[in-house]
């Protein structure tokens, strides 16, 4: 039994002290739920080059330093392969966030995240993310909102 490769995917969350810039998906997968920027790495580029472009393309925003959280790795029961989420945080960007064709960004406080309209395991681990820490994760899902079992592992940098 072979595992299919895993695909690689990026999350980018934009900062602000005490605030998050999230956006809602507005087509195609997670649809009508917020999110991260981010999505499918291309060829020929590293799972940093994808995220800065994905951020710039979904949200307006350039940046040019990412902090890399950590890897999340998501099993879907029956619908291979994994998903390998590269997650990325930054402080620093340049612009103004716009509404695209995919995303409609909005500023949210950390106590105000819609955790209700987001992917079930999101408030497992935005805790962590917000508080600038590091971390590893593995969700096993059976359709896109029951989950099954999960480990978090906190890594130093």
């Amino acid at each position: 039994f072979k595992m299919a490769v895993p695909k690689l995917l990026t999350l980018v969350f934009v900062l602000e002290p005490g605030k998050v810039l999230l956006g809602l998906k507005k087509r195609g997968f997670g649809v009508g739920w917020w999110n991260g920027f981010g999505g499918k790495v291309q060829p020929g580029e590293t799972v940093e080059m994808a995220a800065k472009r994905e951020l710039k393309e979904e949200s307006g925003l350039a940046v040019t330093e990412l902090d890399k959280v950590g890897v999340l790795t998501f099993e879907f029961v029956n619908d291979p392969p994994l998903l390998e989420v590269h997650v990325f945080r930054t402080y620093d960007y340049d612009g103004t966030p716009v509404e695209t064709e995919e995303m409609s960004p909005k500023w949210f406080e950390h106590d105000e995240i819609p955790f209700d309209k987001m992917w079930v395991d999101d408030v497992l681990w935005y805790p962590l993310m917000l508080q600038d820490k590091y971390f590893d994760a593995y969700f096993k899902f059976e359709g896109m909102e029951k989950l099954l079992s999960y480990k978090i592992t906190e890594r130093n940098s």
